[in-house]
């Protein structure tokens, strides 16, 4: 018998081979994943420590106005209108050039500009903050009408240096300070948080009864299972104009119907009142998303041995006990995967709010929060600060939900 040892599995010529071959392939997915999940993320990360605001986004520059003017009985003339489009930020080693056109050429080159191979070149050095300057540059043409539309349609070229924001190395932590601030803050994440999971939660339940209705065999059951997936598959905006519609206090059917049978008395402000209109988008967050929850149910209902049903019905067992001792343990697995999942993107949800009430009357959460706080108010830093927030919040939620609460399949 040999004595030659047998080198640990997967420490083999052949399993290096093996995976530096499996790394070659995962290497474009890994490439892929990296651009587009982890770098936005990184970039997230990035603007929430820096003082950056919308217009900040945009690079300070030099803007340069060139006009051909013609003043009376004298000789015509380019002028220049300089301006620092930023003004908080000096620019440096500013210049611009702007070429002639065949036929045309500057009669007197003003200081600190130079001409060469019709090309006018202007070295402006440092331009102060919110800085505008004037260059007028006489021109000689044999036909000086003939020179406007060349002359205005040839863009000056400009080269300037300025400091960038998004790329320097100033930080601060005022926009997580802005977002923590006060009691504001709180208000919002438990509105976030009740809109989530009694979304979440409504929807599954939604969804498990909708799935134990159609988890028979009748005739048409297609159709009816196809009409089931209408709110999730209708676009959200036609949807959401539809509800908002049809909640109008003023010419909503809702409103006709209920002051037509007595129900109340005057019209009622379904989406501008509170706390209705957080209810009223809880409940359009059941009504949009159920179908999904009832699909994945259903598929696994389906799939569930029926020898058991069987046995249950010799035994005497009831609808409710075959449900509960029989078809929930086999669901539990499916319903955990499905409340993971639409917590995290009922948490991430943006556009049902906005379109249904825009964040008012006590229905703005986070995500509506990243909105205002880097549009509706300019201030990217605090918004992408909000953002890696809700990261967090949702990180914690998961590790909670990963180490407590599923345990079906090794989740």
């Amino acid at each position: 018998m040999s004595d030659t040892p047998i080198p640990p599995k997967g420490t083999g010529p052949l399993a290096k081979r093996e995976a530096r071959l499996a790394w070659g392939l995962l290497a474009p997915t890994i490439i892929s994943v990296s651009l587009v999940v982890i770098l936005p993320l990184l970039a997230i990360f990035w603007i929430s420590v820096k003082p950056i605001g919308l217009a900040d986004l945009r690079p300070p520059t030099l803007s340069v106005n060139e006009q051909l003017r013609d003043a009376d009985e004298a000789e015509p003339y380019i002028r220049y209108r300089v301006r620092n489009t930023s003004q908080d930020v000096a620019l440096t080693s500013a210049r611009f050039s702007d070429v002639f056109p065949e036929g045309a050429e500057p009669g007197t080159v003003p200081e600190g500009c130079s001409y060469e191979a019709r090309t006018l070149t202007c070295d402006l050095g440092e331009v102060e903050a919110g800085g505008r300057s004037e260059i007028r540059v006489p021109i000689v043409a044999d036909d000086p009408e003939a020179m406007e539309d060349p002359l205005e349609d040839s863009e000056p070229t400009v080269t300037v240096k300025a400091p960038n924001i998004l790329t320097n190395f100033e930080f601060t932590g005022e926009n997580f300070a802005r977002v923590f601030d006060g009691g504001e803050f709180w208000q919002v994440l438990w509105v976030t948080l009740l809109y989530t999971v009694f979304g979440t939660i409504g929807a599954l339940v939604m969804g498990l009864f909708a799935a134990l209705l159609l988890n028979k065999s009748f005739r048409r059951q297609g159709i009816l299972r196809g009409l089931y997936l209408f709110p999730y598959v209708a676009p959200v905006i036609a949807v959401a104009f539809t509800w908002v519609t049809l909640f109008d206090p003023f010419s909503g059917s809702a409103n006709a119907l209920l002051l037509q049978m007595g129900v109340t008395n005057e019209a009622i402000n379904f989406f501008g009142q509170r706390p209705l209109a957080l209810i009223m988008v809880i409940v359009f967050e059941i009504w949009r998303y159920f179908p999904l929850s009832f699909l994945f149910i259903l598929a696994r209902m389906q799939s569930i041995d029926t020898d058991m049903y069987e046995a249950a019905d010799m035994d005497g067992a009831s609808p409710f006990q075959k449900f509960w001792y029989l078809s929930m343990p086999q669901l539990l697995g499916i319903l955990s995967v499905l409340f993971l999942l639409r917590f995290i993107w009922t948490f991430n949800k943006f556009d049902d709010i906005f379109l249904l009430t825009g964040g008012n009357a006590g229905t703005r959460t986070l995500t509506v929060n990243v909105y205002e706080q880097a549009f509706a108010i300019s201030n990217i830093g605090a918004g992408a600060a909000v953002a890696v927030v809700i990261f967090a919040c949702l990180i914690m939620f998961s590790v909670f939900f990963f180490k407590w609460i599923s345990r079906e399949e090794g989740l």
